[in-house]
């Protein structure tokens, strides 16, 4: 025989027993109508451009910004959150230029699987106890989880646009179920940025033409996840070794010193993803990739877009010893990465010998965008005088 709770506070008191159950570190109630602001700053986004290669943001940009027509029937939405900080500052990495740095969420398993999943169990809970219908989702979905999660008061939007907690700083993971029973809401959470711009600063980019203004086409996270075509130059040094993602305008945010490591297992970093060798990820082959990122999000860009990444990672790193791989690589079936192994070769070789290898190379070089690359780095090459 089902248990019937229509009492909101005894409601609220499962919900939130139930959250902690399965693993969240956070839960807050809003309604669908709490974000009014919210379709004109998404559309001022879109206009200006600033999503950039992701059409499907324009494309779903009514049901983005309206919970109400995402779905009629919400009364009520719970944002729930999952820490995943990093046991120490992720840009120490970028002190050892031999190793991709991987961003932190990407370290494990993908976190959608892990969060879905357990938004389905305390939603079937949910419906159990007080009836009504559901809906979950993660950040694959059109719902505009952060302003959300502000409402809530799970924290607030900083200037780097992503959430920050006060006991979580910048490293939660967020989702929400939408429902059609009517729960209390929460009280907002102010914004506790005052004057501070670390995150801006941070930026190696310079992504963020305004605070609270992310311009996602600068943005490292965009152009090595989104991005599917080759890294535009000016972008490319400023890389540096960060081969999936950026942390560096979350590290920098001052919140996070009350912030703690993530305790979920398949959140904690996996050994083989804290801090890869250049060398072992440009030899991996199709196959090899998604045997060494399965289950990571790490696998869902590819091996292409991957070893383009690396191989700019390669070029900025000024590690001789790697000529030898990314020489390999200009044999690949990819154009994507024989135009980068380009690139990091005239950055890793010196002049004279990059010289030579392109007389050899370009004339066997069938592709377009390829044959730039090589004009390109042979121009860059004889206005600087070296390429070492």
């Amino acid at each position: 025989m089902r248990t019937s709770i229509s009492d909101p506070a005894k409601l609220r008191q499962l919900i939130d027993r139930e959250a902690r159950r399965a693993g969240f570190d956070a839960v807050a109630v809003t309604t669908p109508n709490a974000i009014p602001q919210a379709p004109a700053r998404l559309a001022e986004f879109v206009a200006a451009g600033f999503h950039g290669s992701m059409g499907w943001m324009a494309e779903t940009l009514q049901r983005r910004a309206d919970p109400s027509v995402l779905w009629p029937d919400v009364r009520s939405i719970i944002v729930l959150a999952m820490n995943y900080g990093p046991d120490r500052d992720p840009r120490l990495l970028q002190q050892r230029p031999d190793r991709g740095a991987i961003s932190v969420y990407a370290r494990n398993r993908d976190y959608h699987d892990i969060i879905k999943g357990r938004l389905k169990e305390l939603a079937g809970k949910l419906v159990a106890v007080a009836g009504g219908d559901v809906k979950v989702f993660v950040d694959t979905a059109p719902v505009m989880e952060k302003p959300l999660a502000e409402a809530a008061g799970l924290g607030w939007q900083g200037k780097h646009t992503n959430l920050v907690s006060r006991p979580h700083g910048s490293w939660l993971f967020l989702g929400t179920i939408f429902t059609t029973a009517e729960l209390t809401p929460d009280a907002a959470e102010e914004d506790h940025c005052g004057s501070c711009r670390a995150c801006l600063d941070a930026c190696p980019t310079a992504a963020f033409p305004a605070p609270y203004r992310l311009d996602a086409r600068r943005c490292i996270s965009y152009l090595t996840i989104e991005n599917k075509g080759p890294i535009p130059h000016e972008f490319r040094a400023a890389i540096g070794n960060r081969i999936y993602g950026c942390d560096d305008c979350l590290a920098a945010c001052p919140w996070n010193k009350f912030a703690q490591a993530a305790s979920e297992a398949k959140l904690v970093a996996r050994a083989e993803l804290r801090e890869p060798r250049l060398a072992d990820l440009l030899a991996l082959d199709d196959a090899a990739f998604r045997t060494f990122f399965s289950g990571s999000p790490v696998k869902r860009i590819g091996r292409d877009r991957f070893i383009r990444n690396v191989l700019i990672a390669a070029g900025n790193s000024g590690e001789g010893s790697l000529v030898a791989s990314v020489r390999a690589l200009l044999a690949d079936a990819s154009p994507l990465v024989r135009g980068a192994a380009v690139w990091a070769l005239s950055r890793l070789m010196a002049r004279a010998t990059f010289g030579d290898l392109a007389e050899a190379a370009l004339p066997g070089e069938d592709d377009a965008v390829v044959c730039d690359e090589w004009r390109s780095a042979l121009d860059e090459a004889t206005s600087k005088g070296t390429t070492a």
